[in-house]
């Protein structure tokens, strides 16, 4: 599956918990990254300072599902899911 254009709710959803380009605390679950434009698209994509677990997520329909409502819906299960703290 490719990517959807002007979804971004990978840039939202999941919590970066190591320091990066432009977030040096990292980004909480829910929080917008800064670096997510005004049209919803990664402003670091093919940048090298992107974070590594952003490159390795790949847009699949178990994530994604058929729009950005559900993008949200899905990822924020797993992120909970996969919350250490819960």
């Amino acid at each position: 599956m490719e990517c959807r254009a002007g979804c971004g709710a990978c840039c939202i959803v999941p919590a970066i918990h190591t320091p990066f380009f432009g977030m040096p605390d990292g980004k909480a679950a829910g929080e917008r990254c800064a670096h997510l434009t005004v049209d919803w698209l990664c402003g670091l994509f093919n940048d090298p300072r992107r974070p590594a677990c952003c490159a390795q997520f790949q847009a699949e329909p178990e994530y994604c599902g058929n729009d950005r409502d559900m993008a949200l819906i899905l990822l924020t299960g797993l992120e909970r899911e996969s919350d250490p703290t819960r």
